[in-house]
């Protein structure tokens, strides 16, 4: 087994191809048992319901039940791209199957090259190695983009600790690395605190005060490339906001009288106000408009939560559990994920010889700050994604810790 591994690792390229074509076809073949029904171009959910109104109408509207108008409900870049799709080769049965080749795609390639992010973050190739053979064979195509927000991530770590090692920067680099997280926020606007946070710690960790100019540029670059999607908010609403706008529908969601911490056990047990599948919700919703409808929703959510302080603390320490050790009613999942958490956390202590502090900084700082908003709304697996990957590295840097050792 360690012979096999390192052989993997000796060629990063041999170990892209390999991964890839494997995951890839393991994906495939889970396409072909998809039903044409679920491929075809739909309005079903609300990233299909986007993209198919972009594709036929060129509006960035109606997400929900009935028309509504224009939506920020999500980021613009994956409906975007489908939209594309379904432009190019029409709202048939092909665009779909293209579509879902391009998530597939994008699932592939992300865990082929595990093996370089890895050795770039300091836990090894072979980790990447072992994290992306397991990984070639689950399927698993999230519809808002998770596996491109963990693609974009991962980049953006690499690149990140290569800066933090680097003696000297250049204005250039910063603006570039600035306008690169701008970028993953029109995917996953959820990152903001995580950019945020790698840059108090390039700050603190450097001696060099120079560094506060070329933050300032970063955030520069970051401004001027959100600004076109914030005008076109403001345009469209009246209101300036980051990115999305249904904050306050997921917060009331997750905070209500009879709520779960699991959002497939709470729709099991009663319906949830969501105006996607509640027709009076999205009426509501369609006379008041998109952002007035989310204000209300997030009044009514804070309300809730100062009138119940006991619950929600319950609420959010089960989603936190929920999180890190997967959906509790599911317990043959729970387990795997959980024992995933674990072997991540020694994986980490294992590690702590090979790894730089800047690398162990880029490993830690998305694990604690990219789950902030999701221990306050509704738990779902896919939410855990984009940071997965860390732990899987991370799961597997002990596992090999392990094979090194015999």
């Amino acid at each position: 087994m360690r012979a096999f591994v390192e052989w993997f690792a000796r060629s990063p390229l041999r170990a892209f191809i390999i991964i890839f074509l494997l995951s890839f076809a393991v994906q495939c073949f889970f396409l072909t048992k998809a039903p044409e029904g679920w491929v075809r171009p739909n309005t079903r959910w609300e990233m299909p319901a986007i993209a198919y109104t972009l594709a036929e109408r060129g509006e960035f509207a109606d997400p929900y039940a009935i028309p509504t108008g224009p939506t920020a409900h999500l980021p613009p870049i994956i409906p975007g791209l489908v939209a594309l799709i379904y432009r190019i080769f029409g709202l048939t049965l092909t665009a779909g199957y293209i579509a879902l080749l391009l998530r597939i795609t994008c699932h592939s390639a992300f865990y082929a090259m595990l093996p370089w992010v890895a050795g770039k973050l300091g836990v090894g190739k072979q980790s990447g190695v072992i994290a992306g053979l397991a990984w070639a064979f689950v399927a698993d195509w999230p519809g808002h983009g998770e596996m491109l927000t963990a693609l974009m991530l991962a980049l953006l770590l690499v690149a990140c600790v290569r800066r933090w090692h680097a003696p000297r920067l250049s204005a250039a680099g910063s603006f570039l690395l600035g306008m690169a997280w701008a970028v993953v926020f029109h995917v996953q606007p959820a990152l903001l605190p995580t950019m945020l946070a790698c840059m108090a710690f390039e700050l603190g960790w450097s001696k060099d005060r120079r560094r506060w100019s070329f933050a300032l540029i970063m955030v520069l670059g970051t401004v001027l490339v959100c600004l076109p999607w914030a005008w076109r908010n403001y345009a469209a609403f009246g209101e300036v906001f980051f990115i999305r706008s249904n904050f306050g529908l997921e917060l009331r969601m997750g905070n209500h009288d009879g709520a779960a911490a699991d959002i497939d056990v709470m729709g099991a047990r009663q319906g949830f106000r969501h105006p996607r599948i509640d027709l009076e919700e999205a009426y509501k919703l369609r006379e008041i408009g998109e952002i007035e409808y989310m204000r209300q929703a997030r009044a009514e959510a804070i309300d809730w939560i100062t009138a119940n302080p006991g619950e929600f603390t319950r609420l959010t320490a089960l989603r936190i559990v929920h999180f890190w050790f997967g959906p509790l009613h599911m317990p043959v999942a729970a387990a795997g994920v959980s024992a995933l958490t674990v072997l991540a956390l020694l994986g980490l202590w294992y590690s702590r010889g090979t790894t730089t502090i800047p690398q162990r900084a880029a490993l830690i700082i998305p694990l604690l700050t990219f789950p902030l908003v999701y221990y306050i709304v509704a738990y779902m697996f896919r939410y855990r994604l984009p940071v997965h990957w860390i732990i899987l590295i991370l799961a597997a840097a002990a596992v090999w810790h392990w094979i090194r050792r015999g």
